[in-house]
């Protein structure tokens, strides 16, 4: 075999949604700082189409490119790439690092806890992980300081109307729509559905309400739609159905931690949760996060939480990407059967 580059990867997923891990072939991007190397990234685009587009990739896969830390506290740094975005942080993509940062002995295992503390694109999480026999068998995540964003807003989306939409950030920027007065249940059959209306409803967002972060200037646009389902009590706290629609058009298999820390922001901003409180959000493949609001938080001039979330992340394989130097495709390629317009 030959190969004008190869690059190092450990494959994992959370909750279902595949979030892989390079560990190794790839130097660090340049950036003083780890958003300046996920800027980098995301404008050079060199590496997330090797890695994302086919044929080694897929609209179904996010990966994470190892760091070296910027911030003294952090114990390892990552840079998410998602199919059209790189984002400030990511739920299930840091429970996927998390994972194969302790299963593989990256870094040492403490048993029955193990802490750390990444540092993402948006900022420090601290890490708490469960582990036994050798295995992280839960991540508990304390996400950046999320927050709501404008709400019981009109949206026009051809073909539906007016509808009544949130907005929020939760390490990553969402528009909320209520799925049962669209007619969703939230059922696997209804995922190409959902992934084709989310995507319009996004788009419909971005041109009509538009997105600001108030501390971070370079984050400027909705990324997602979050179909969120109504809301029980049972024993343990809050719990609902919910589907988020990526860009350029599928549905996270996992409950999106980013969504979780955002709708228990809005729940917050709405008096319906408050420090202490939990809430469960269960998937479309039926998999679940659990969020807890440790504290609240000042974001700009506004009010927000600091959310925890927790999830499960699987080990599938190891792989090495290889570029043969005659390839006609060395950055690979989309179509449009199954990458959307």
């Amino acid at each position: 075999m030959r190969s004008s580059k190869t690059v190092h990867v450990i494959s994992c997923h959370a909750e279902g949604e595949v979030g892989d891990v390079i560990v190794g072939g790839v130097a660090p991007p340049p950036g003083d700082t780890l958003w300046d190397q996920r800027s980098f990234i995301a404008s050079d685009g060199a590496l997330r189409n090797f890695v994302l587009n086919e044929p080694r990739g897929g609209v179904f896969r996010h990966v994470n490119l190892l760091v070296p830390p910027k911030h003294p506290d952090a114990d390892a740094a990552f840079i998410i790439m998602e199919p059209e975005d790189t984002p400030p942080m990511s739920g299930s993509n840091s429970i996927c690092v998390a994972t194969v940062l302790l299963d593989s002995g990256i870094v040492p295992m403490n048993e029955p806890v193990t802490d750390m503390v990444l540092e993402a694109p948006g900022g420090l999480v601290r890490v708490r992980a469960e582990c036994r026999n050798g295995k992280a068998e839960r991540i508990f995540v304390r996400n950046v300081a999320s927050f709501a964003g404008k709400m019981s807003v009109p949206l026009e989306v051809e073909g539906l109307g007016t509808l009544t939409v949130d907005t929020a950030y939760g390490g990553d920027s969402f528009v909320m729509v209520d799925a049962e007065a669209l007619g969703f249940a939230i059922a696997e059959d209804e995922a190409g559905d959902l992934a084709r209306l989310g995507v319009r409803i996004t788009n419909a967002a971005n041109a009509q309400i538009g997105f600001s972060h108030p501390e971070n200037p370079g984050w400027d646009h909705i990324s997602f739609c979050a179909f969120c389902g109504p809301v029980a009590r049972n024993d343990t706290g809050l719990h609902s159905r919910s589907a988020v629609a990526i860009q350029p058009g599928k549905i996270d298999r996992s409950p999106t931690g980013t969504a979780v820390s955002a709708r228990m922001a809005l729940m917050a901003a709405r008096g319906q949760m408050k420090v202490g409180d939990t809430f469960e959000a269960v998937s479309i493949i039926g998999s679940s996060f659990t969020g807890r609001i440790v504290a609240d938080a000042t974001v700009g001039d506004g009010a927000g939480i600091i959310p925890e979330i927790s999830g499960r992340g699987w080990i599938t394989g190891i792989h090495q990407h290889m570029l043969d130097p005659g390839d006609p495709w060395p950055g690979g390629y989309r179509l449009r059967d199954t990458w959307g317009a």
